[in-house]
């Protein structure tokens, strides 16, 4: 199943009434789950495999018009989707304001995971100090777990996702000062 497909099937759920949507076919699992009108779970396959593409079902007339595919609800108003993963580009602006800092990026699509473990501590918090190099949080990515260090020596001031939110390639996830 290819990216854009997975992306269609993102979209088409996020943009009904359904809260929870499976699909499996020749070893390919996809399971996407809906809580607060966000997905919190996508299950990437292990290897690619071609699939035939499925059509998104119509949108209600009434339903709320939601954020493009590529960019998943959490992720700041004009963020730039397309932007090069990591962490050089200055903070853009946000429906709640001008974000002052340096944003760390994610460089992969995946689920943010902010603890090495359930029950283990985060990585950050904000008003934390980080150096250059230091381990910020976890992108699990197809079962590998990739560390995201910054590209920054300041403080965080914000964390934009949440523990265990599915991210988008260039999505922000921290503001450091």
């Amino acid at each position: 199943m290819k990216v854009e497909q997975v992306l269609e099937l993102v979209k088409a759920v996020s943009d009904s009434e359904l809260t929870e949507f499976k699909y499996e076919e020749d070893g390919v699992k996809l399971s996407l789950k809906k809580t607060s009108d966000r997905i919190v779970q996508v299950q990437a396959p292990a290897a690619p495999v071609a699939a035939p593409v499925i059509a998104p079902a119509p949108v209600p007339a009434a339903a709320p018009v939601s954020a493009p595919a590529a960019a998943p609800v959490s992720a700041p108003a004009g963020a730039p989707v397309n932007a090069p993963a990591g962490a050089e580009a200055p903070a853009e602006a946000s429906a709640e304001g001008e974000l002052k800092g340096n944003v760390v990026k994610s460089p992969l699509v995946g689920t943010f995971y902010a603890a090495p473990a359930e029950d283990a501590d985060p990585f950050v918090k904000v008003g934390d100090s980080v150096k250059e190099g230091q381990v910020l949080a976890i992108v699990e990515a197809m079962k590998l777990m990739n560390e995201i260090e910054s590209d920054f020596t300041g403080t965080v001031t914000e964390i934009l996702v949440e523990n265990g939110q599915a991210v988008e390639y260039g999505q922000p996830l921290f503001v450091i000062s």
